[in-house]
């Protein structure tokens, strides 16, 4: 699959950066734009979930709720100098893709903002995305990514709730409204596991008990290997109803700990403290180098209340299962793990036997890296670095001379280490994205610097909205792939 993305002319850019599906001008045309009374006809939909439609006279509207080839009555609630933003007031042909939003919250939640699309069309949206904006920045896949996604609509194991009391002293607990601060109170939440899920009407009943709920900033439930984990936002420490939250969990069987102050919160525990994890997938069946005869299917990762971890767990191990797949037999190799967190990746690269130093911006998650990889029993070198300054990740690459990176940054990407990664290439770079807006910015840097892509993926890791995470395995060809301690070519 070499030369899957290749770096192609740069071309005349039309219509609205992102877009899915063919292009189409802003010609008055009846067939495809028709007065606000007959309706707007929606030609596609952009990066983000909405539909796009053009208004008679020929601006942009991005409508919320509407789907490729419905004619659609739009309100209107923001408007631009090249463009406006509306919703949809009353569908009057509706697409065959449009399916009944499963959550009764639907129309005033802003968490899931494509349950109207049916689950096929969704994916089908996201495969279109990252290929249309690596394209709009020159870079060409020849070949679509392939889909990385489970069938459990139940995948969210961890979730954060406001918490704010009105001006008649009712306590709202739930997620921000669409377009708007305002909670959304929330009984029932259909991506949830059902673990927390069960959780929410107990919450809400017991937030209203409280003596002080004003001092409450926010709750955040997360499921882990040894049970729920209650997490609270306390402002102001309240010792009865301190001792009401340790009943609470006792009564519901939770690990309870809190972030507590306003400006520098500390983290205690209210119930006796342990060790989280969550299992992670090994290189696959079969010894791991050094390992004799046992197998390394799985890894254990250790975290702490507040470090990252990835919402959907199913989906995070077939992304792992994949990266390992492309990489295939990597003992020996050096690896520089960018934006390593506390080893989601480290790991399994490790574990297959690969020279791994991990590099983590925060240092408390650097330490955690550490003993993760103590705890599996892997060599990793672990190091604390600021990623965003171009001299430390010059020198993180003169120092170790890696033959590939991996690199997993949050949504503002990797600019800076791409720009040092062209001056000084490695072999291959697996680049894991949240934004494939930023993903593309990168890769298109990387592409004109020499690389090429081999492998593109796109991951649904949350289903029913249009945030997908991506990956693209790129190779520089004058880079070789040689095993540790081989004579590196010039």
């Amino acid at each position: 699959m070499a030369g899957l993305g290749k770096r192609r002319p740069s071309r005349a850019r039309s219509g609205v950066s992102g877009l899915q599906g063919r292009r189409t001008t802003r010609a008055h045309d009846a067939a495809t734009t028709r007065s606000v009374e007959d309706g707007l006809i929606i030609e596609r939909l952009a990066h983000d979930g909405r539909g796009l439609a053009h208004s008679a006279d020929g601006k942009s509207q991005f409508v919320d709720g509407a789907l490729p080839g419905e004619r659609v009555e739009t309100a209107t609630h923001l408007t631009r100098q090249r463009y406006d933003e509306a919703h949809v007031r009353r569908v009057i042909e509706a697409s065959p893709d449009r399916v009944a939003p499963p959550c009764v919250h639907y129309a005033l939640c802003g968490g899931c903002d494509l349950q109207h699309l049916a689950i096929e069309a969704q994916r089908a949206h996201k495969l279109a995305v990252l290929p249309e904006m690596l394209a709009r920045q020159g870079v060409e896949l020849t070949q679509a990514p392939t889909l990385i996604a489970t069938d459990d609509p139940h995948y969210r194991r961890r979730a954060r709730l406001g918490v704010k009391v009105d001006a008649e002293g009712r306590v709202h607990l739930g997620f921000r409204a669409r377009r708007s601060q305002r909670l959304v109170d929330i009984g029932d939440c259909t991506i949830l596991v059902p673990t927390l899920n069960a959780l929410l009407g107990p919450l809400h009943g017991h937030v209203a008990t409280l003596d002080a709920p004003r001092q409450l900033g926010h709750l955040e439930m997360l499921e882990s290997d040894q049970g729920v984990v209650l997490v609270l936002r306390q402002l102001k420490e309240h010792a009865a109803d301190t001792r009401r939250w340790q009943a609470f969990a006792e009564t519901h069987g939770l690990h309870l700990v809190r972030w507590l102050g306003r400006d520098t919160p500390a983290l205690d525990w209210l119930t006796p403290r342990l060790e989280l994890t969550y299992r992670l997938p090994g290189p696959g069946p079969g010894p791991g180098p050094g390992q004799g005869t046992e197998t390394r299917d799985e890894l254990t990762l250790g975290f702490a209340p507040g470090d990252f971890l990835q919402a959907n767990a199913a989906v995070n191990r077939r992304m792992i299962e994949t990266a390992m797949a492309w990489l295939g037999d990597i003992e020996g190799r050096s690896w520089l793990d960018l934006f390593a967190g506390v080893g989601n990746f480290s790991l399994a690269l490790a574990a297959g036997g690969a020279s791994v130093t991990a590099v983590e911006g925060n240092p408390a998650m650097v330490e955690r890296l550490a003993d993760n990889a103590c705890v599996n029993g892997l060599e990793v070198s672990a190091r604390q670095a600021d990623l965003t300054t171009a001299g430390t990740i010059e020198a993180l690459l003169s120092e170790h001379a890696p033959q590939a990176v991996l690199l997993d940054p949050p949504r503002a990407g990797a600019e800076r280490v791409c720009q040092a990664l062209v001056e000084h290439p490695v072999a291959r770079i697996l680049y894991v994205a949240c934004d494939p807006a930023t993903l593309s910015r990168d890769a298109a840097r990387l592409v004109h610097g020499g690389y090429r892509i081999v492998r593109a993926a796109v991951a649904d890791m949350f289903v029913h909205t249009s945030h997908l995470e991506s990956m693209l395995l790129l190779e520089h060809p004058r880079r070789q792939w040689q095993p540790q301690g081989a004579r590196p070519d010039g």
